[in-house]
């Protein structure tokens, strides 16, 4: 393949570089550009799920088997920029209502998600490393971007700080696996320890470092303390980016991994892993029951949902990758709405984020508080919403992989989930209004009908995104 073939292989990589450069530029050299960069975003990210589309069937490795192309890398291309574009849509009259819309946040926006899509394509340790890494630096950014509000700045610090201990104990784990298998690239570790290492100890060290970098950026338990404070300082229609496109690409990024890995992955491991999913589900679904904010009340069920994707690690077989990939992209559509819909009940200075402030809301705002009770539905996994087929794959993989047990954690934890879940339609279409509820969605609207028919529609025709899954794991 020559060099030009490669590139027109990966072009969703170049692309959204190019882009974010370009919104950067952009930035730099005209004032007051937050318009002109909107728009460039929107139509940019529509041209790199195009180039998503067109390499969708071209499967392979290239750049050295550095970067995969098409097949699932494509895949999540098209989701990456589908959320981007919505991302954008909501936050327009967001930033607008509450006076920050600074031109900087556009190419911000940008390079995260350029690190969620070289994230998607990695097909090497140090390539995982760096889409990582430029996904981390943006969110630090992006949490800290009401530069005003002392709850945003302590946001970004906390976030900073903890993204950079775990970023020590992600690099000791690619260099120890990398000592003792002599190799970063995925199917070079794959081959090598098909042979065995000659390392053992090493490996287990460093594949358990590698968990615990993995860990802090989906928010496992033990490795959970910063989402609640991030999630609640930061801009909601960033929290609403950051809980799902970050969580989706470190997701994807942990398939080839662990498949190059399994030769090395023993019952202990796959053990140790159960034990930290079923402490994550059930940490962070009873931590949300008290919640009064709806930020953190979205933050610590976001905990539990990080417990759920664990489920598929745990199965180690090609069901569980499906089940999980499908539970990420799920999640992506329904965890935005619900936090888009905080984004417009909320008002300026972070007032209306209280349980009680949704009282009523389904008499004022009919629309409104139907979208949000299907996402809720959707999060707490009832059928026919997308989020109880991701469930379910996921719990029935773990069943065929011997952890029944874990199952029956994870069915728990839904029915504690339902009981938060199901407190907020309770207060929109149970109880009196306190007050008006002034609401105007702009752009956001969008954001919402898109997001609502993605949840619908993955829950009406799941074998459709799940036999595309299984036909590129």
């Amino acid at each position: 393949m020559s060099a030009v073939q490669e590139i027109l292989a990966i072009a969703p990589v170049v692309l959204i570089g190019l882009l974010a450069t370009a919104v950067m530029v952009v930035d730099a050299l005209i004032r007051q550009s937050a318009r002109l960069s909107f728009w460039l975003s929107v139509v940019g990210l529509l041209g790199v799920a195009a180039a998503a589309v067109w390499t969708l069937p071209a499967s392979g490795t290239v750049l050295s088997g550095m970067l995969s192309s098409g097949g699932m890398a494509a895949l999540f291309d098209i989701v990456f920029a589908a959320a981007g574009v919505l991302t954008l849509l909501a936050a327009r009259p967001y930033l607008e209502r509450e006076g920050r819309e600074y031109d900087e946040f556009y190419a911000l926006l940008l390079f995260a998600l350029a690190g969620a899509i070289i994230l998607a394509h990695a097909a090497h340790l140090v390539v995982f490393f760096l889409g990582i890494e430029l996904l981390s630096v943006s969110f630090y950014v992006l949490a800290g971007y009401f530069r005003t509000q002392p709850r945003s700045v302590e946001a970004a610090l906390k976030y900073f700080l903890l993204g950079a201990f775990a970023t020590g104990f992600l690099l000791y784990g690619i260099a120890m696996v990398y000592g003792s298998t002599g190799a970063m690239g995925y199917e070079s570790v794959a081959a090598r320890l098909q042979r065995g290492s000659p390392l053992p100890m090493l490996l287990g060290i460093g594949v358990g470092l590698l968990l615990v970098g993995i860990g802090f950026k989906i928010a496992v338990v033990p490795f959970h303390q910063w989402v609640p404070d991030v999630y609640q300082g930061a801009p909601t229609v960033v929290t609403a980016f950051m809980s799902t496109v970050g969580k989706a690409a470190v997701v994807v990024a942990l398939v080839p991994i662990f498949e190059a890995l399994r030769p090395a992955l023993d019952w202990k491991l796959q053990s140790a892993v159960a034990v930290l999913s079923a402490a994550t589900i059930l940490l962070g679904n009873v931590l949300a029951v008290v919640q009064r904010n709806l930020k953190r009340m979205l933050a610590y069920s976001s905990i539990a949902h990080a417990g759920y994707l664990l489920m598929g690690v745990v199965a180690q077989s090609e069901r569980g990758w499906a089940g999980m990939l499908f539970y990420a992209v799920a999640y992506v559509f329904m965890q935005m709405g619900a936090f888009v819909v905080v984004a417009l009940v909320e008002q300026e200075n972070e007032h209306r984020l209280e349980l009680n402030d949704y009282a009523g809301l389904s008499r004022q705002h009919p629309a409104l508080a139907a979208m949000m009770a299907v996402f809720l539905f959707s999060l707490t996994g009832l059928p026919p919403f997308a989020g109880f087929f991701g469930k379910y794959f996921l719990f029935t993989a773990a069943i065929e992989a011997g952890y029944t047990w874990l199952a029956v954690v994870a069915v728990l934890g839904t029915m504690v989930s339902a009981y938060f879940y199901l407190g907020v339609l309770v207060a929109m279409y149970f109880r009196e209004p306190a007050a008006p509820i002034a609401i105007q969605t702009g752009t956001a609207k969008a954001t919402l009908w898109l997001s609502t028919a993605a949840v619908l529609l993955l829950g009406l025709f799941p074998m459709t995104l799940l036999g595309l899954l299984q036909r590129f794991l």
